[in-house]
């Protein structure tokens, strides 16, 4: 994107007024340009398939289907857009999570409007936002991704298994379609986790997306 051209946002939040209203502010700048809204995941997720923006605001609790959700959906067919997290949830638990399923930051509603635009142009210019207003976790996590490099050392069936993982088999669905047993799999498993530095199968999956392993 050339310095020239629009930021194109879209925002997803179930609040009207809070919607409505920062879509009218980020408009009235020059550039950016605001190419959709939604108040539910699922619309969300459908518009912004077919018309992909430079930045989602992506709000965390929706009906039918949450922030969190939506993003885990996102990824799987926009792995590079950039998605910041725009939410009155701040604890740790809400930012990990978002985070894991491929959020770029993560930023608290009563965060400056003129903030919340430097870090977007930051976002979609692709430089590292150093806002005091990215909430920390947020920022740290991001670099323990980026710090980590390519390199993990994983075996072809360990990769074979961490896919497996990341449909959300169990270790014995996966023991079966392998015809090997349980034990060997949670094994596997434990290197997995010991060789990407995680300590869930949500972290090994996420991790693995960022590092393109799967």
């Amino acid at each position: 994107m050339s310095e020239a051209q629009s930021i194109t946002v879209f925002i997803a939040d179930d609040h009207p007024i809070l919607r409505i209203g920062l879509s009218m502010y980020l408009e009235s700048k020059q550039n950016i340009k605001i190419i959709g809204e939604a108040d539910n995941g699922f619309d969300a997720v459908n518009a912004i398939n077919q018309n992909p923006p430079d930045v989602v605001l992506m709000d965390v609790d929706m009906p039918g289907l949450s922030g969190i959700e939506a993003i885990r959906v996102l990824r799987k067919t926009l792995p590079d857009m950039r998605i910041i997290v725009l939410s009155t949830y701040t604890k740790k638990e809400y930012i990990q999570e978002a985070m894991m399923e491929g959020a770029n930051g993560y930023v608290a509603k009563n965060t400056k409007i003129d903030e919340l635009i430097k870090i977007i142009e930051d976002f979609a210019a692709g430089r590292e936002s150093h806002s005091p207003y990215l909430l920390n976790l947020a920022v740290k996590w991001r670099q323990r991704q980026d710090d980590g490099g390519a390199e993990h050392n994983l075996t072809k069936t360990e990769i074979k298994v961490l896919k497996h993982i990341a449909e959300g088999k169990t270790n014995n669905e996966i023991a079966q379609i392998q015809f090997v047993s349980i034990e060997t799999i949670k094994t596997h498993v434990q290197r997995i986790f010991k060789k990407l530095e995680v300590g869930n199968r949500m972290e090994a999956v996420a991790v693995a997306r960022k590092k393109n392993i799967i």
